[in-house]
C-alpha cells in the first residue's frame, strides 16, 4: 500500500480543521452578542449567565473527555463529541430567549470540551519530543483561525439569511469534519499510510513509555503531581484574557467603540489572524531555543510563556487608548502572546505525562482553565456596566504574569527525559 510522505503533518492539519470547525460553533454567539441582546431582550449581566452556561458544561466536561478518548481511543471518541456539538449548535436556532439560549449553551460547552484534550492525545501519539510544541503550534491555530473566520461568515449569514442561519451552517460543519476524521484516522502504530521511517523517527524521539497494567490512567496519579499543577495553574490564570477575547471582544467593540455589526465583521478578526502567528511562533521558539542555545526542553517552553505573559501589558492597557484601532493593535498584541503562552503550556502536558495520561491530564488542566475563565467571565458580565472595561483588562495583564511566575517555581527540577515517565511519577 502507498504510504503517504509526513503523514503526521496531515493528521494534526486535520486535528487543526476539527478546531476550526468546533471554534467556529462556539464564537458564533459572541459575534452576534450586540444583536442577540437587542432581539432578546438581554442584559449584559444575562448575557454573562449564557456565556457562562458554555463554561460551566465546558469545565465540567473537559476531564470526563480526557477520560474518554484514554478510554475509548480518538477515532470514536473525537467523531462521537464533533457529532454532539453540531447537532446542539444547530438547534441554537430554536432559542426564544436568554434561558433557552443558556441551556442550549450548556449542551455545546458539555461536547466542545474534548477539542483540547483531544488534539493534545494526537501530539503525544504521533510527534517525537523536539517536534510536539512545533505541532501543538499548529494545532492550537485551529482555535484562533475559527475565531478569525467567524465574524465576516457569522455577519454574512445573519445579515443575508437571518441570525438563525449563522448557527445551523456554523453547527452543520462539524458532522462533515466528524465523517473525515472517522475515516481517516488511526494510531501511527496502526495506519496504513504511515512509512516504517516516520514510524521508527516517532517511536525512537518520543519518551520510553512504561506500561504499568492499572495505573497509566489513575486520576490521583495524575492530580498527585506537581508537573499537572504547574500546568493547571498557567492555564487557570491564562485562559480569562482568551474567552474574554472570545466571548466579549464583538460586545466591548459595539457598545465601549460604537461599532456596528458590519465594522465588528471587518476588524474582530484581526487579532485571531495575531493569535495564530503566535501560536506558530510559540511552537518554534521552543526548538530554536533548544537548537541555538542549548536551552533544556522544558526550560525552553517555560521561556516562551514567560515571554509571553510580559507581552500581555500590552492587552492590559486597551483602556487607555482613545482610538479604536489602537484598541483593536493591542487586542492583536494580546491574542498573539496568549497563543503563544497556550501552545507552549499545553505542549507541557505531552512533554511531562505518559501519551496513555495525557487526555486525562490535559482534560484536568483545562477544567482549571475554564474554572478560571468562568469566573472572570461573570466577574465582566457583574461590572462592566457599572466600573467599564479597563480595570477589567488591565487584571488580564496581571494573570498572566502571575500564572507565569508560578509555572519557573513549579516546574523547577521537572524534566521530560531525564527520567522515564514512570520514574516521573515518583519524583514530581
Amino acid at each position: 500500500m502507498k504510504t503517504v510522505i509526513g503523514l503526521r503533518w496531515w493528521i494534526i492539519a486535520l486535528v487543526c480543521a476539527g478546531t476550526i470547525v468546533n471554534y467556529l460553533s462556539r464564537n458564533a454567539l459572541g459575534v452576534m452578542a450586540a444583536e442577540l441582546k437587542t432581539l432578546m431582550n438581554m442584559s449584559t449581566q444575562q448575557y454573562s449567565y449564557v456565556v457562562a452556561a458554555f463554561q460551566v458544561g465546558y469545565t465540567i466536561m473537559q476531564p470526563v473527555c480526557g477520560l474518554i478518548i484514554d478510554v475509548i481511543g480518538l477515532r470514536l471518541g473525537f467523531a462521537l463529541f464533533a457529532c454532539l456539538w453540531s447537532a446542539t449548535g444547530m438547534a441554537h436556532a430554536l432559542a426564544g430567549g436568554w434561558v433557552s439560549l443558556a441551556a442550549l449553551r450548556g449542551l455545546m460547552g458539555l461536547s466542545e470540551a474534548v477539542a483540547i484534550p483531544a488534539g493534545m492525545k494526537v501530539v503525544a501519539e504521533w510527534f517525537p519530543n523536539r517536534e510536539k510544541s512545533v505541532a501543538v503550534g499548529y494545532f492550537n491555530a485551529g482555535t484562533s483561525l475559527g475565531s478569525l473566520f467567524a465574524p465576516p461568515l457569522v455577519v454574512f449569514l445573519s445579515l443575508r439569511y437571518g441570525w438563525q442561519s449563522a448557527f445551523v451552517v456554523t453547527g452543520a460543519m462539524g458532522f462533515v469534519w466528524a465523517a473525515f476524521w472517522y475515516w481517516l484516522y488511526r494510531g501511527p502504530r496502526e495506519h496504513p499510510k504511515i512509512g516504517e521511517q516516520e514510524k521508527n523517527a516517532i517511536i525512537e524521539g518520543q519518551t520510553p513509555v512504561t506500561n504499568r497494567p492499572g495505573e497509566q490512567r489513575r486520576i490521583r496519579e495524575v492530580l498527585g503531581t506537581r508537573r499537572f499543577w504547574a500546568i493547571a495553574q498557567a492555564r487557570f490564570f491564562a485562559e480569562p484574557a482568551w474567552q474574554t477575547f472570545s466571548f466579549w471582544i464583538p460586545l466591548y467593540l459595539a457598545t465601549e467603540r460604537h461599532m456596528d455589526l458590519k465594522q465588528i465583521a471587518m476588524f474582530a478578526w484581526l487579532p485571531f489572524l495575531a493569535a495564530d502567528l503566535g501560536g506558530l511562533f510559540g511552537g518554534y521558539l521552543s526548538p530554536f531555543l533548544m537548537k541555538r542555545f542549548r536551552v533544556p526542553l522544558i526550560a525552553s517552553r517555560i521561556a516562551g510563556v514567560v515571554l509571553g505573559a510580559f507581552m500581555m501589558i500590552g492587552p492590559a492597557c486597551i483602556g487607555l487608548v482613545a482610538s479604536p484601532y489602537e484598541a483593536i493593535a493591542l487586542f492583536c498584541v494580546g491574542g498573539f502572546a496568549h497563543q503563544m503562552i497556550s501552545a507552549l503550556v499545553n505542549t507541557l502536558a505531552a512533554d511531562v505525562f505518559e501519551p496513555g495520561e495525557v487526555g486525562t491530564a490535559a482534560g484536568f488542566a483545562g477544567m482549571a482553565a475554564w474554572i478560571g475563565g468562568l469566573g472572570f467571565s461573570l466577574v465582566v458580565g457583574a461590572l462592566a456596566d457599572s466600573v467599564g472595561f479597563t480595570p477589567l483588562f488591565a487584571a488580564l495583564g496581571a494573570f498572566d504574569l502571575i500564572g507565569a511566575a508560578l509555572l519557573v517555581v513549579l516546574m523547577r527540577g521537572v524534566t521530560s527525559d531525564a527520567n522515564p515517565p514512570g520514574a516521573a511519577h515518583r519524583a514530581a
